[in-house]
């Protein structure tokens, strides 16, 4: 099986840059004539698989665009999980639009999000960007985009290896809005679920955002039921956070799941919602609006998330060397009837 040419081989064979090797297929401009035609000789010469009429050598900004979501062990489908399945749906919606194709896999991660294979869709020949969803670019992910030559975004998703551009929520501001808004209702004693001090860095921040809130408006106690995020672990967590702490009267939740197995955890106890406790959840998922009460949340704009992806991966596809950006999305309050008033004391 003959090797794949990538534009590293090219790179070091014209001794230029990547940046300037993707320029040159691209047929864009900034670049003398005499570079440019010894990129386009060598890569000829190598063999290189982009290949146009009249032997010149382009790729179009984004023609094939490919979509890799997180896949959690005994998760169901990224498809349909309620927060990862609107990402996806406008992410399609946005490559239609601009007539991208769409490649999707999935890739199975640990239970701190982190690849435990590689993506086989890396290997694409015809890739020409993508889009990694709710899991770490580790460095061997890195890596082969390097030597690919291909773009990514990370779509909540993270790296400690290499700057990316990407698109998250604002977790840190909107968990503090979250905390602020019970404070307000009278609550001093609220617990937060579903976070770790080593979390993904999307949880961890609304765990610094429920510490920041109780701080700044002078409130010491902090209670946490540190747990994953299964509705299983919040329910238990719940539970045993009650039990030790019956003075809480409100819960701040990492994500709606989470929410949703504390409710059932305050049932359990005989604590109605939200006359005995107040709970506000993380991510508006469809559900919450159904539930009884309907959830307190913080809405995270999901659909446009996936939107706003594609368009980072487009840029970036067309102007390989500029800056790395980041699109952060503020979440926003949707009330409902899941928290309650407290009354001043006498």
């Amino acid at each position: 099986m003959t090797q794949r040419i990538t534009m590293e081989d090219i790179a070091r064979q014209s001794g230029v840059s990547l940046a300037t090797v993707s320029l040159v297929l691209r047929d864009k401009p900034g670049i003398n004539d005499d570079t440019r035609r010894r990129v386009l000789d060598i890569a000829r010469d190598l063999g290189y698989r982009k290949r146009l009429n009249h032997e010149k050598l382009v790729s179009q900004s984004l023609h094939n665009a490919g979509v890799i979501v997180k896949a959690s062990l005994g998760d169901d489908s990224p498809l349909t999980n309620p927060f990862y399945a609107p990402i996806v749906a406008g992410i399609e919606a946005a490559c239609r639009k601009m007539h991208i194709n769409l490649m999707y896999a999935t890739v199975p991660v640990d239970m701190e999000n982190h690849p435990q294979e590689m993506p086989r869709l890396l290997s694409e020949d015809h890739l020409d960007g993508v889009l990694l969803v709710g899991a770490f670019a580790d460095a061997t992910i890195t890596k082969l985009l390097q030597r690919e030559g291909i773009p990514a975004v990370l779509v909540d998703a993270y790296s400690h290896e290499h700057v990316y551009d990407s698109v998250v929520s604002d977790n840190f501001r909107a968990a503090y809005e979250a905390v602020s808004y019970l404070i307000s209702h009278g609550h001093r004693h609220i617990g937060v679920i579903g976070t770790t001090k080593e979390a993904y860095p999307s949880i961890a921040e609304r765990r610094k955002g429920y510490i920041q809130a109780l701080t700044d408006h002078g409130i010491h106690d902090q209670y946490f039921g540190d747990c994953l995020l299964t509705m299983h672990e919040g329910s238990d967590t719940s539970s045993i956070l009650l039990q030790r702490h019956p003075q809480i009267t409100a819960l701040f939740c990492a994500n709606d799941m989470m929410a949703i197995g504390a409710a059932q955890a305050a049932r359990a106890l005989h604590r109605q919602i939200p006359q005995d406790l107040s709970i506000i959840g993380f991510d508006n998922i469809d559900l919450a609006q159904h539930l009884a009460p309907a959830l307190t949340t913080m809405h995270v704009d999901k659909v446009s998330m996936g939107r706003f992806a594609v368009q980072l991966l487009a840029n970036r596809a067309e102007y390989p060397e500029q800056a790395p950006a980041t699109v952060s999305l503020r979440p926003r309050l949707i009330e409902r009837q899941s928290v309650q008033r407290l009354q001043p004391p006498k």
